[in-house]
């Protein structure tokens, strides 16, 4: 990308592994998700649709703003996660809006290990993991089906719901005691015919 020097040797080829791993059908997929939920009702984003391809995808999202529109978008107008998101052209106020928006999509339920770095938009290190992150949120979202996301909901794989289940204090006293019984009892056992550990065999 355009932020960073050309790479050589074996980090050029970790860094050709890692572009290897960007999809650019996804691409699509997620910058109509993201057009559409930046809509919502109103039917206008107000942001214009960027060319495709990787760079171009990088340079669309990289300021940050778009991503703190889109997370701010998944909640009600009167509480957005990110309150004010500053229009500014220096690098620091960029990444520091990019860093605002990670820390919204954790606190939204994106799991950290889905969660990419800030250099990974900003200097394009690793689009693939912005991808992975946008994939997560918008699970999150389909998944939550509070009325806030825009879009088609065949984009997003819904994620399982774990099976809670609740159980009353005497239903635990008793659980506890029938675990007792499995183990077994001690009456009637005694040590006869047993030898204290280290004395010697006796051979009639």
């Amino acid at each position: 990308m355009s932020n960073r020097g050309p790479s050589y040797g074996l980090s050029r080829e970790v860094q050709q592994k890692i572009e290897q791993k960007y999809d650019p059908e996804l691409e699509t997929r997620l910058v109509d998700w993201i057009l559409s939920q930046l809509s919502g009702d109103s039917g206008a984003s107000g942001v214009d649709r960027p060319s495709p391809g990787k760079q171009n995808f990088q340079e669309w999202l990289m300021d940050g703003t778009i991503l703190c529109r889109l997370i701010n978008s998944l909640y009600p107008a009167e509480t957005p996660p990110i309150r004010k998101i500053s229009q500014t052209k220096m690098a620091f106020g960029q990444m520091e809006k990019i860093s605002l928006f990670l820390k919204a999509a954790e606190t939204y339920g994106v799991s950290r290990n889905d969660i990419f770095q800030t250099v990974d938009l900003w200097e394009g290190k690793d689009m693939a993991a912005v991808q992975r992150t946008l994939v997560a949120l918008g699970s999150e979202a389909v998944t939550k089906d509070d009325g806030y996301y825009y879009g088609n909901r065949e984009w997003f794989h819904k994620k399982p719901k774990g099976n809670r289940r609740s159980f009353t204090e005497e239903q635990l006293r008793h659980g506890r005691s029938y675990i007792g019984q499995q183990m077994g009892g001690h009456r009637g056992a005694s040590q006869a015919g047993m030898t204290s550990y280290g004395t010697p065999r006796q051979i009639m």
